[in-house]
């Protein structure tokens, strides 16, 4: 696993320093410190949400992983697309998210989430863009589109919890802008804009975001208007549970509506699929799960227990169950 810090306005951190990394030294940054191994079968950049200390959220997507490890193993018949082994590796996102369990603090980590990814000012999206780029930038054009790893044979997916799902979209819809600066996600360079280019696939856990943020917030994410799609090939999976009280209402108090985490997507430019989340024992069919955005309705599981009921944010971060990790370890197999 390896961990990166973002400041408060989205910079990358230098290790064991709060002193950001110069714009022009991103490449170089990243090829120092993220070492993947080539054993690796797929990595995962996990961004983690409100009220997250970093020792958190690196417990949050090992714990995760592990799940899914176990169930890979448990149950290998499950996940066919696995056939060749499953060894993950994991790029933990840390960004400042604390603030005090109240409408005021909801606000605060709400404002600063926009500013850290706002064009501009933030540069959220642009370092998480570089370093998706440098994760992708030897990815082969292989000879059948179907396969999307790259020469080490890896597949790249996105895992958000709460802001850190803005985070993701902010970054991947930077990358389908016209070229910027050194280059970032491949697609948007490419001379032949059919290259298979591929993010396999994106979770969002609980997204704090309004619920027509992908008409609104996000519109490049999806190709409209003649204008070219990011380059989100898999699905954008989305959970919700109606026990999310921070999308519910303190999304509601700050918004006006609830958010996505408690109430799922509303308007897109893309047609959308909704489904539960199933138990282990169910697995996920092809069909369930190949769609542009698909709506996961996790209200029977996430819901926080009796200490959740007296949180501020109830259900918001009760996603640790082996059924999310089962539904992320279904969507790295059907990306084969």
């Amino acid at each position: 696993m390896t961990v990166v810090r973002l400041d408060d306005k989205g910079r990358l951190c230098a290790p064991g320093s709060d002193a950001p990394v110069r714009p022009e030294r991103l490449p170089e940054h990243l090829a120092r410190v993220l070492r993947i191994p080539d054993r690796a079968t797929d990595i995962y950049v996990y961004v983690h949400g409100w009220q997250t200390e970093p020792g958190s959220a690196v417990r949050s997507a090992g714990r995760l992983l592990r799940q899914a490890k176990e169930l890979a193993a448990a149950r290998p018949e499950a996940y066919a697309g696995l056939s060749g082994g499953y060894r993950p590796w994991c790029v933990v996102v840390c960004w400042p998210s604390s603030s005090l369990p109240s409408l005021a603090g909801y606000r605060r980590i709400r404002d600063r989430a926009h500013a850290m990814s706002a064009p501009g000012t933030g540069h959220a999206a642009h370092v998480l863009g570089h370093l998706l780029g440098y994760l992708d930038e030897k990815r082969a054009d292989p000879a059948d589109p179907k396969v999307l790893a790259n020469r080490h044979g890896q597949y790249l997916h996105l895992v958000g919890h709460s802001f850190g799902g803005r985070f993701l979209c902010e970054a991947v819809q930077w990358a389908a802008a016209p070229p910027r600066g050194p280059r970032v996600l491949g697609w948007s360079n490419a001379v032949d804009p059919l290259r298979p280019f591929t993010v396999d696939s994106a979770l969002v856990f609980q997204m704090a975001a309004p619920r027509n943020s992908f008409d609104e917030l996000f519109p490049a994410l999806f190709a409209r208007d003649g204008r070219a799609a990011a380059p989100l090939r898999g699905p954008l999976t989305l959970t919700h549970s109606r026990w999310d009280r921070a999308t519910g209402f303190w999304h509601l108090r700050a918004e006006s509506a609830p958010g996505i985490g408690h109430s799922g997507v509303g308007t897109a430019p893309v047609p959308q699929y909704s489904t539960r989340l199933l138990t282990v024992e169910e697995p996920y069919a092809l069909d369930v799960l190949d769609h542009r955005i698909v709506n996961v309705d996790a209200g029977w599981r996430f819901r926080g227990g009796r200490a959740g009921r007296l949180l501020p944010a109830g259900a918001h971060s009760d996603f640790h169950h082996p059924e999310s990790a089962h539904l992320l370890l279904s969507l790295s197999a059907l990306s084969r």
